[in-house]
């Protein structure tokens, strides 16, 4: 058994998270897909070095601002129609990991909407600088 990669950071670093951010967007290769938005529920965890993300004047810039995440979703799903969640999610990932703050970073989409017998169907991608 693997034991979790993010559980060594969680010593080192502050994990900022957004939990079910949901957005309409325009995602799927089949037809039916390609005709209307979906609901799309992202999920993403950001792994900051302590030493990055501990204010020491309570100011915003001392730190990672949420605002970066969700603006960096919003950027990628206006670009238009994108087939597949895995590039969906590699796409927000690379963005992440771009952050000069942000030493690993946790991304997942969920299509809570395509199946009536099951909450979801998504995939995940975790990576370290």
């Amino acid at each position: 058994m693997n034991a979790d990669p993010s559980a060594a950071l969680a010593t080192r670093c502050r994990r900022l998270f957004l939990r079910n951010y949901a957005v309409n967007i325009n995602i799927g290769v089949h037809d039916f897909e390609k005709v209307g938005e979906q609901r799309v529920l992202f999920n993403v965890d950001l792994y900051i070095p302590l030493e990055l993300s501990t204010p020491h004047a309570d100011e915003l810039h001392e730190v990672v601002d949420y605002d970066f995440i969700r603006t960096a979703i919003r950027d990628r799903v206006s670009r238009g129609h994108v087939h597949l969640q895995e590039t969906l999610c590699d796409d927000v990932l690379r963005t992440m990991l771009a952050h000069p703050k942000v030493q690993a970073a946790r991304v997942s989409t969920a299509k809570p909407d395509v199946y009536a017998d099951c909450e979801a169907v998504g995939c995940e991608v975790f990576a370290i600088k």
